[in-house]
Order: C-alpha cells, then sequence, then structure tokens
C-alpha cells in the first residue's frame, strides 16, 4: 500500500467493512478462532470419559490429564487472543502514533509465532497420545471428539504460521514518513528558497576593501647600525 504505516493508511481514515472481511488477514483470524472452538470444545463436552476401575472420569487421550488440560487451554488461548486482535485490526486505523503501531505489530508477530510453536506441540502431543490410547469403549465413545481435537489442531498451526508470516509481511513494509510529513511539504511547497542576491554584472571597485595588515616592515630598525668589517 503506498503511502502506508505497517498495511494501513493515514490514522483517522474511515473503515470500510467490506473490504476489512475480505483481508486475507481477518480471514485467518475468523478461521483461527473457529478452529479454536472446534480443539477446545469436543474435549470439553466428550473428551472426559467414565474409567474401567470406577465411576471417576478419565481423560480420553490415553488418561493423560495433561493432555486434556493443555489442549483446552490452547484452544481457549487462541479463542480469546483471535477476538482480541480483531479488534486491535479493527481499531489499528484509528492508531496516529508510529511507535503505537509498530509495538502493535510486534506484538501480532511475537504472539503469531508463539502460538504457531504452541499448536504444533499440542498437534504431536495429542496425536502421540491418542495413538497410545488402548481400545475400549471409552475411546470409541470419544473417539469422534479426540480425532476432531488432533485434525483442527493441524489446522490451527496452519492459519497460525499464515498469521506470522502476515504479521511479519506488515512489519517489513514499515513507514513511509511522506504519509505524516504531506502537510508540513504542502505548506512549503509554494515557497521558494531564499537565492543568491544578483547584482547588475559590473564589477565595481568600491567593493573592494584594503587588507587587514597595512603595516609595512621596517628593514632598518631605530638604534641598530650595520656593522664595519
Amino acid at each position: 500500500m503506498e503511502g502506508a504505516s505497517f498495511g494501513a493508511g493515514r490514522a483517522g481514515a474511515a473503515l470500510d467493512p467490506v473490504s476489512f472481511a475480505r483481508r486475507p488477514q481477518t480471514l485467518l483470524r475468523v478461521a483461527s478462532w473457529v478452529f479454536s472452538i472446534a480443539v477446545f470444545g469436543p474435549i470439553v463436552n466428550e473428551g472426559y470419559v467414565n474409567a474401567d476401575s470406577g465411576p471417576e472420569l478419565r481423560c480420553v487421550f490415553n488418561g493423560n490429564a495433561g493432555a486434556c488440560r493443555f489442549a483446552v487451554a490452547l484452544g481457549l488461548g487462541a479463542f480469546l487472543a483471535c477476538a482480541a486482535f480483531l479488534l486491535l485490526d479493527v481499531r489499528f486505523q484509528q492508531i496516529s502514533s508510529v511507535r503505537d503501531r509498530r509495538r502493535a505489530v510486534l506484538l501480532d508477530l511475537g504472539f503469531s509465532g508463539l502460538w504457531s510453536f504452541l499448536w504444533f506441540v499440542g498437534f504431536c502431543f495429542l496425536t502421540n497420545q491418542w495413538q497410545r490410547t488402548a481400545p475400549g469403549p471409552g475411546a470409541t465413545q470419544a473417539g469422534d471428539a479426540a480425532r476432531a481435537a488432533i485434525a483442527f489442531s493441524f489446522f490451527s498451526v496452519l492459519s497460525w504460521v499464515a498469521l506470522t508470516v502476515k504479521a511479519l509481511q506488515r512489519f517489513r513494509l514499515g513507514t513511509d514518513m511522506s504519509l505524516f510529513a504531506t502537510e508540513q511539504l504542502s505548506a512549503g511547497a509554494d515557497q521558494a528558497y531564499p537565492g543568491y542576491p544578483v547584482g547588475s554584472g559590473v564589477e565595481g571597485t568600491e567593493t573592494y576593501q584594503s587588507p587587514p595588515f597595512t603595516e609595512t616592515l621596517d628593514t632598518s630598525p631605530k638604534g641598530y647600525q650595520v656593522p664595519a668589517y
């Protein structure tokens, strides 16, 4: 975007809802938001099944409660982060400070990169625990929920990596300083620079002055006589 600052134009410009909704970054945030619900939702509803040895509930992923807790925490964090960053994207056009815009883009870049890594870890962790889960009534009952959580964890890796790339592109765009100096330049555009005084083309002798040191050296100072040989 020509004349833009970190992917956005002049501060205070009106936001076009249609163009904002069609932006790849907006679509990726909405997709990541939906994927996060598809991860923690099935685990919260169907991820805990009755144990074979008693009435207590156990995590469907090989009975590892840490796997269920990690997936739920990761999904909830992504859910809240997508909502927060989507609101930040809406308000980003109104941020007039270049420093604040840079901080917002860096926050987006850092968080997206971190969550991409965590989603990859979560996908590998859930897949490993599901492969170790012994067949049984509980695994059959919650099998669809477990497979859905694993699948959407993989999709979340892709969406958050794409968000990281988009944030990196925005950061590399930087700031076009002419966007903030337009008013100053337009104000002084009609003012000509003061030029050198133009003379008549005829040099006069009155313009010259005698040199500052006009004293003549006395080669024969008083009181001094040349010795005769």
